[in-house]
């Protein structure tokens, strides 16, 4: 897996995205003890109104980006967005208000919308061998899987030094970094996009969401964010109420059960680069997703349970199955969308993708939250598992059994393919440009593409 480390443009963009990475962790547990300054017993307020706004930033301006993305430099709009994480960072140490603390939120959460569709599109242009390409998707899930295990320890290791505000400033070191790396990183001329481009930015990220949703695998690939939102959800904002009020234990051990979750994801991510150059993608990722309702109806077993030794062993299986499960349908996502779209429209697609997803998210953590507060654990277990189960079973009604091209190991010759004539299409279009015209519209062969302009294909 880290071969494709010798990469040189890779290997800086995987650091730029390692540092970032570890800054944002930093980040997560300084704002928390802000939050507490400021609002004292309101802190959980604070903070729960944060992370929708994070979420809401992530589903309005990602598609905004990717409207426009194609026609602006990407590594400049790369660094141009960390360089306002940073200031957004070296800000937070200085409100004194709560809606000060939402404003830079909000400002920090919209570069950070702004910075990943477009680095995601890059990567598979830098990696362009698709084994290679997945190698990178499992690193990429361990990165995120490493900080969230490793930043609260280096957190308190900070802390016991310095004091929380200057935590901030290791959240502006990352994110300068990250930008002094991009900028650094000799990246692939992209395509121009097709098409004409006139017309509002806000037109252009509505067509971005509709080719998405075009795409039979792409649709069901929602209904699968749908799924892990669910479980994700569960464990990201109950991890602190099952431990410490249903178990009774002590604070030590919410971390035990985030790293078991973390755990589990990093274990599959590492042994998915060898699954997939033997399994379909289809395959992974709907096991994944189908084995989250029988995760959910062990931690139903737990809930209803009152007492019992087997209880906290059984809530770290539980967590590590949802994150192994996770992991199963989010590591091999980037390769789903990079052989959906043409590669002039990844950027729109990627966005479309981090929009819709953190829209999955925005509802179920709210779902989680205040489900589980009114009408206790055991209903908020039954709602997100019959949100995943729902999400599960329609991805596999909406994702064809024999979908083409999911399994090729390899991209095919240039004129190797599947023929098929286009009727709607203007002579000149850049995707008729080997087409031979036939009545009624064009006819070519090229290499099987699911996108805009072959929706059914």
């Amino acid at each position: 897996m880290l071969l494709v480390l010798r990469n040189p443009a890779y290997r800086r963009l995987f650091t730029a995205q390692v540092v970032a990475l570890a800054g944002t962790g930093l980040a997560t547990v300084a704002l928390g003890l802000l939050a507490h300054d400021i609002a004292g017993a309101g802190a959980g307020s604070v903070l729960g109104t944060a992370l929708a706004i994070k979420m809401v930033a992530y589903v309005t301006v990602a598609p905004l980006v990717g409207a426009f993305a194609g026609r602006l430099p990407r590594r400049a709009l790369m660094a141009g967005a960390d360089l306002v994480r940073a200031a957004a960072a070296l800000a937070l140490p200085f409100v004194d208000q709560v809606w000060q603390v939402y404003v830079l939120i909000l400002l920090l959460q919209s570069a950070s919308a702004a910075f990943t569709p477009v680095f995601q599109a890059v990567v598979p242009e830098v990696l362009p061998a698709e084994r290679d390409y997945t190698r990178a998707l499992s690193l990429s899930r361990l990165a995120y899987d490493a900080e969230s295990l490793l930043s609260p320890a280096l957190a308190a290791v900070l802390l016991s030094l310095v004091g929380h505000d200057r935590l901030f400033l290791g959240t502006a070191a990352g994110f300068l970094a990250s930008a002094a790396l991009v900028v650094s990183t000799a990246l692939p001329k992209p395509l121009a996009a097709a098409g004409p481009r006139t017309g509002r930015t806000r037109a252009g990220a509505a067509a971005g969401t509709r080719r998405f949703l075009a795409v039979p695998r792409l649709r069901a690939l929602l209904a699968l964010d749908l799924a892990v939102a669910a479980a994700g959800a569960t464990v990201t904002v109950n991890s602190v109420v099952y431990v410490r009020e249903h178990l009774g234990r002590g604070a030590a051990d919410v971390a035990l059960a985030l790293g078991a979750y973390g755990g589990g994801s990093a274990a599959v991510a590492l042994l998915l680069p060898r699954v997939l150059d033997r399994v379909r993608d289809r395959a992974v990722m709907l096991c994944g997703a189908l084995l989250l309702p029988p995760v959910f109806a062990g931690l139903g077993a737990v809930t209803a349970a009152g007492d019992g030794g087997w209880r906290w062993p059984a809530l770290l299986l539980a967590w590590a199955a949802f994150g192994a499960a996770c992991s199963a349908v989010l590591t091999p996502t980037g390769r789903l969308i990079h052989r959906s779209v043409r590669p002039e429209e990844r950027t729109a697609a990627f966005a479309a993708q981090f929009s819709l997803s953190h829209g999955c998210w925005l509802l179920t953590y709210p779902l989680a939250g205040w489900l589980g507060a009114t009408a206790g654990l055991g209903s908020a277990v039954l709602a997100l598992g019959a949100v995943a189960l729902a999400g599960a079973l329609l991805a596999t009604r909406l994702w064809p059994p024999a979908d083409p091209d999911v399994a090729a190991p390899a991209p095919a010759p240039p004129l190797a393919g599947h023929e098929h004539e286009h009727t709607g299409l203007r002579e000149g279009h850049p995707h008729l440009v080997d087409a031979v015209r036939v009545r009624g519209g064009w006819r070519h062969r090229h290499p099987f593409l699911a996108d805009g302009l072959h929706p059914h294909r």
